[in-house]
């Protein structure tokens, strides 16, 4: 059937299901929704049921838009607004947006503009017209938030055609008879790095990740050239597990050589994949390797993104539903949860996770309506790779803050810029307020205040003892004067040129390249300093070397020469912080799994980590697993 009969067809079937008196002027179809015109705006708003009873009935999310012409202008609607909404709630902007008929509202507490059970919203589009949308004004305000939010308000036609597109590629029908799904490994099997997969059915091809390899620069990117995967137009969408750029940070790559589709993240998964991508070809060019990608093929991948949140059961393809869950890895991380046919089968790409709670995060979800087949990762699967307690971790933590900075020394420490750092931060701040370490300056360099920042403007993905800590008791331990944000390449040099005791955060966590290596040529020869790793440090970086005991480490200098860094810091590695499941936690997950998977692959850890964890799973819960390995397509039915 034509798309046209189809959207034909489902007006006419929603029609019959409107309440009396309530019309409809138009459907179409914008990405994963269905989208009602409509110049009774109102109507809806009176009776929150109509969408929901509609969308239960034809099995499609749906959302509503008003008519322009019945919209009330923005100045009338802004007095409306004010007059509904209670003054404590804070309104700080409003942003009018003709094309969709939504009004974006910025406030403190925007729990008082929703109201109980959006009684307030209903209201406030009762009398205007306009679909109200609150978001939170951030406490730390992110540059690449607002830039984000400027660029898809510039794009927005654009990006609606884009929508459109989508939309009618995924509601076409399906018309293959055969039956059968497989998975193709294109990177990170049986390694850390370039995680890469496809997911492949006679309809549909959805690409699960697209990273890069940050510490090699031989086999740096995924085999996208592959019969299965090229021409990349091919592709029906793709799916972001997480922001970190073993997992997306070649995603713009697959635009400039083709591909058109849609790209499917979380929210904070968005604003911090460009981030990360914006930082990524940064420091190639500085660093002089080559640019796998231009900025201009970032803001197209932005165009093409379609966030999703968690438990949000969506439509990908004409026989694909894509569900996130909580990951517990990273701020916005996923655990994609894939309904393949009619409840022909499901399968579970966990991405990297967590399985425990920790400061920020609540513990990755492994509870699903059905599940056949798992892909977990395996970074820590080897059969002694053990995490001491998060508890653990911090008091390790501040005894060698506390014994670095009492003989007066620096402590350095390599983070990631998004997850690690935010982590270390609370346990930092917490031990300073209640004196458990000196009160120093913490210093926060690289892109650790921008994800911060981030983290603060979308604090419903954190986990409720932090969001009561912040909204209820008014504690941000991210706003401490203790943290003091290195903004400037002067500022990092009056750090250097005048050393004092203090701890310094900074970019990049493998020590691969970004400010911390700055620090680290300046300090690395005073034994009073000490470099501690909080992280997980891949083969081939400048941390892994460290950690295997180097004592003289080649670094290229001004003018491409070589210089050597002679290593009289202490070295030391804090386990525990790491946002990975360690052996235990990656067995108890597949364990306590619901229901209880017929089959698991490992990925995403060294070859020895993967077929450890394999050979452990299989034999301790008797479920078929493997180790998959690059280039390798298995059959799932």
């Amino acid at each position: 059937m034509p798309i046209e009969d189809v959207l034909l067809d489902l007006k006419n079937k929603i029609e019959k299901n409107l309440p009396e008196g309530v019309t409809i002027t138009d459907v179409e179809f914008e990405g994963p929704q269905l989208v009602l015109y409509t110049e009774e705006p109102r109507k809806f708003a009176d009776d929150g049921n109509i969408i929901r009873n509609l969308a239960k009935e034809i099995r499609t999310r749906i959302a509503m838009r008003p008519d322009p012409r019945v919209l009330a202008t923005p100045e009338d609607s802004i007095s409306i607004i004010e007059e509904v909404v209670p003054k404590e709630s804070v309104i700080s902007s409003y942003y009018f947006d003709p094309d969709s008929g939504e009004v974006i509202i910025e406030a403190e507490k925007p729990g008082l503009v929703i109201g109980k059970h959006g009684a307030t919203l209903r209201e406030i589009t009762k009398q205007i017209g306009w679909i109200p949308k609150v978001v939170r004004t951030p406490p730390i305000k992110s540059r690449t938030v607002k830039n984000i939010r400027e660029f898809m308000r510039n794009n927005l036609k654009e990006r609606k055609e884009i929508l459109k597109s989508v939309g009618r590629k995924i509601h076409k029908q399906c018309t293959s008879k055969d039956q059968w799904i497989r998975i193709t490994s294109l990177g990170g099997c049986k390694e850390v790095g370039r995680s890469c997969f496809l997911l492949s059915t006679p309809e549909s091809r959805i690409l699960i990740d697209c990273g890069v390899n940050v510490g090699s620069d031989e086999n740096m990117t995924p085999y996208l050239y592959v019969p299965e995967v090229f021409p990349l137009n091919q592709i029906d969408a793709v799916v972001v597990t997480h922001a970190h750029l073993d997992h997306q940070g070649l995603v713009p790559l697959l635009f400039k050589y083709g591909y058109e589709g849609p790209v499917y993240c979380t929210p904070p998964t968005r604003d911090l994949m460009v981030l990360l991508q914006l930082d990524y070809i940064d420091v190639a060019a500085k660093e002089g390797k080559k640019i796998p990608y231009e900025s201009g093929m970032i803001a197209k991948t932005l165009k093409h993104t379609i966030p999703l949140d968690y438990e949000e059961v969506t439509d990908i393809a004409p026989d694909i539903k894509l569900t996130f869950h909580n990951a517990g890895h990273i701020l916005g991380s996923a655990i994609s949860h894939f309904h393949i046919g009619d409840g022909l089968h499901n399968v579970v790409f966990t991405g990297d996770y967590k399985y425990e709670k920790t400061r920020l995060f609540d513990p990755a979800v492994n509870r699903f309506p059905r599940v056949e087949t798992v892909v977990s990762e395996a970074t820590y699967g080897n059969s002694n790779a053990f995490q001491p307690s998060l508890k653990d971790a911090e008091r390790n933590l501040q005894m060698v803050v506390k014994s670095t900075v009492e003989k007066g020394g620096i402590c350095l420490i390599p983070a990631f810029a998004v997850g690690r750092s935010q982590e270390v931060m609370i346990v930092l701040e917490e031990s300073i307020r209640k004196g458990l370490i000196p009160d120093v300056p913490v210093y926060l360099d690289g892109m650790i205040w921008e994800a911060t920042a981030i983290h603060a403007t979308h604090p419903e993905y954190l986990n409720n003892d932090l969001r009561k800590l912040i909204f209820q008791k008014g504690q941000n331990p991210f706003l401490s004067e203790c943290f003091r944000p290195v903004d400037s390449h002067e500022t990092r040099q009056k750090i250097i040129q005048n050393p004092h005791p203090c701890v310094i955060l900074s970019t990049s966590g493998m020590m691969n390249g970004g400010p911390v290596m700055e620090y680290f040529k300046a300090f690395a020869e005073d034994p009073r300093n000490s470099l501690v790793f909080v992280g997980y440090q891949a083969d081939g970086t400048v941390g892994r070397r460290i950690q295997k005991g180097w004592k003289e480490i080649p670094m290229t200098g001004k003018g491409g020469t070589i210089e050597t860094i002679k290593m009289n810091m202490d070295v030391l590695v804090v386990d525990g912080f790491s946002g990975h499941s360690d052996r235990r936690q990656l067995v108890d997950y597949v364990k306590r799994m619901q229901p209880r998977p017929e089959r698991v692959f490992t990925m995403h850890g060294d070859e020895k980590a993967c077929v450890d964890l394999a050979s452990s799973v299989y034999k301790k819960l008797k479920i078929e697993t493997r180790a998959l390995t690059n280039l390798e397509t298995v059959r799932l039915l």
